[in-house]
């Protein structure tokens, strides 16, 4: 299908906690968001600078949600 070619996600492996799945679909947005920037800039469509700095929005995005849900941390591995 179209949207599955478009949109593709993967089945998430890892311990499945509330956390780890909301983590995981951001984790995936933000490769597909990527990928899509880095082909506009790559075929001249996106100047270099805009293409930085919205990756970079996206980054702070995964970043400030990474830490918000804990991931990395003791309290997401139940110690």
């Amino acid at each position: 299908m179209k949207s599955e070619f478009l949109y593709p996600h993967n089945a998430y492996h890892g311990v499945t906690t509330p956390e780890n799945l909301k983590f995981d679909a951001m984790l995936q947005y933000f490769t597909q968001r990527v990928d899509y920037i880095v082909s506009l800039e790559t075929n001249g469509k996106l100047p270099t600078i805009e293409a930085f700095e919205k990756i970079q929005s996206l980054w702070e995005r995964l970043d400030h949600l990474k830490k918000e849900l804990g991931i990395g941390t003791s309290r997401s591995n139940g110690d």
